[in-house]
């Protein structure tokens, strides 16, 4: 993927995307406007190692689904990058992206179930020292991302409301949590109402 020899702050939004829906828009839309963002880049994982694969499309349905629905969005980009670089685990793409493209500064967005889980993944502490974080309201897992392991680890590293346009220019370890108002989509939900047994959560 070629981008800008400029510095260029982007905003990286992995998952399974299985399937993309309104709910990734909108996370990416606010993180563009709230975060000072030049683009984001929606990070089709081959494989995600803690979920099962069965029922999960095959990465190039994924990739299309997620081109399609983002079309029009120039400022969101779709890339299945992770098969080049030969990465499986968050903290391996971050390093080996930051190696790849030194004039972008990256920020890393998830949601706050992800902030829940966070500590099963590999290297999990190395992924808050390698990028900023942006930690986004997601219905009913708030109060425990809060209140959880990660953001215990690292709650004295949290940005106050006020400094979140600056995150990507902070020092890491950094993270702030976002609120905003928060959209009802899910990849569950999406499968479930088309009874297809083809996707899996995101």
């Amino acid at each position: 993927m070629r981008v800008s020899r400029w510095k260029r702050t982007v905003g990286l939004l992995g998952g399974s995307f299985n399937p993309a829906h309104d709910g990734h828009l909108h996370i990416s839309r606010e993180a563009l406007k709230r975060l000072n963002l030049d683009e984001i880049w929606w990070l089709v994982s081959p494989q995600n190692p803690l979920k099962e694969r069965t029922g999960m499309a095959p990465l190039a349905e994924r990739v299309a689904a997620a081109r399609t629905l983002s079309r029009g969005n120039r400022r969101i980009r779709v890339t299945d990058i992770e098969t080049d670089l030969g990465t499986t685990y968050t903290a391996q793409t971050l390093a080996r992206l930051q190696r790849r493209y030194p004039a972008v500064r990256f920020v890393w967005l998830m949601g706050s179930d992800n902030l829940i889980q966070i500590p099963r993944w590999k290297d999990w502490h190395k992924i808050f020292t390698l990028t900023p974080i942006a930690v986004f309201t997601r219905p009913t897992y708030d109060s425990r991302a809060l209140v959880g392991k990660a953001a215990h680890r690292f709650r004295r590293r949290r940005l106050p409301h006020t400094a979140i346009r600056r995150l990507s220019r902070r020092s890491t370890p950094v993270w702030a949590f976002l609120r905003f108002r928060r959209h009802s989509a899910s990849a569950t939900e999406i499968r479930t109402r088309n009874g297809e047994g083809l996707w899996n959560e995101t």
